[in-house]
């Protein structure tokens, strides 16, 4: 059965990872202040259960979007900033992709892509659109949760080759399932160390 399932996320993430990078007009065109009022709104709710946050430990300012069916506006992480997401569904039955890049343009984009089948989420990372000597693979990046049977993936500063994520479309024994209960962390940057020695040490703020 798990290999059944296996299979399907793998056609399902394949989608996900297609996902058109062009986004209406309209999410592109956004004030300052709505992005940042909206990106308060995100950590204001304090999500403490189903979802994943992602947190910029960089000293760099990134850029993120959420992408089903369409794509949301772009949200702008500042060094020391989050984003937090509840698992959702797509419409059109394939997965979810948040992509993040150091770019408002979405160039050489790191993707953790998800799909929620209720009571399980299956998530990997993907570098396949994330170019070479992206500043993501220098400062390393790492998903971790306080639940230990939910299976952590870190790629350690400098690791090119990372086994942890997708570097081909076919990498699909870096595909993972969660609890879909469970928060996920992505922590961007600095706090791999604590990631490495201790998961469990990564609460929501």
């Amino acid at each position: 059965m798990f290999s059944k399932a296996l299979g399907l996320f793998a056609a399902l993430s394949a989608v996900a990872t297609a996902l058109p990078a062009v986004h209406n007009s309209n999410n592109v065109r956004h004030h300052a202040h709505s992005q940042h009022r909206q990106l308060m709104a995100r950590q204001e709710a304090n999500i403490t259960s189903d979802g994943v946050q992602i947190v910029n430990n960089m000293e760099k300012t990134v850029y993120l979007w959420s992408v089903s069916d369409v794509s949301s506006e772009m949200y702008t992480l500042n060094s020391g900033e989050s984003y937090s997401e509840n698992w959702r569904t797509n419409p059109n039955g394939g997965g979810v992709s948040i992509k993040i890049s150091f770019s408002p343009e979405q160039t050489n984009v790191l993707q953790y892509e998800y799909t929620y089948q209720d009571p399980i989420i299956w998530w990997d990372l993907s570098c396949i659109n994330m170019g070479d000597n992206s500043e993501f693979t220098t400062m390393g990046f790492a998903v971790s949760s306080a639940d230990s049977t939910c299976e952590a993936a870190t790629c350690a500063p400098g690791d090119i080759a990372c086994a942890a994520a997708y570097l081909l479309p076919d990498d699909n024994w870096a595909t993972h399932s969660c609890q879909s209960h469970d928060l996920l962390k992505l922590d961007l940057g600095s706090l791999l160390d604590q990631v490495q020695v201790d998961p469990f040490i990564l609460e929501v703020s």
